[in-house]
């Protein structure tokens, strides 16, 4: 389908009134081609040592991405086969390790 628009439109272009710079409203009493002065910054970010040390800590995590996939396949085989053991004393000794290691 297809519209033909037709007629009805003056091929003259619209005029608009000029405007006088005078009449232009202005932000403040400045002149236009002042200098902008710089604000000084209200807020401020102070990191604590806790902080800085898990920053530190995950920048080391994400350069040491060093996979043992040798490992990795002989936990699988002994998950899938069901001989895995948990040892809750070795989960709890590197829980606290992790722990003593957040508090530095």
């Amino acid at each position: 389908m297809s519209t033909k628009i037709d007629g009805g439109l003056s091929a003259k272009p619209v005029e608009t009134p000029l405007v006088k710079e005078a009449n232009q409203a202005r932000s403040g009493a400045v002149a236009r081609d002042a200098d902008v002065q710089k604000t000084p910054p209200v807020d401020s970010l102070r990191l604590t040592g806790e902080a800085v040390g898990i920053k530190a800590m995950a920048k080391d995590m994400a350069s040491s991405n060093k996979v043992d996939m040798a490992r990795v396949k002989e936990l699988r085989s002994a998950i899938e086969s069901g001989t895995y053991q948990v040892n809750p004393q070795d989960i709890a000794n590197r829980l606290l390790a992790l722990e003593r290691q957040l508090l530095r």
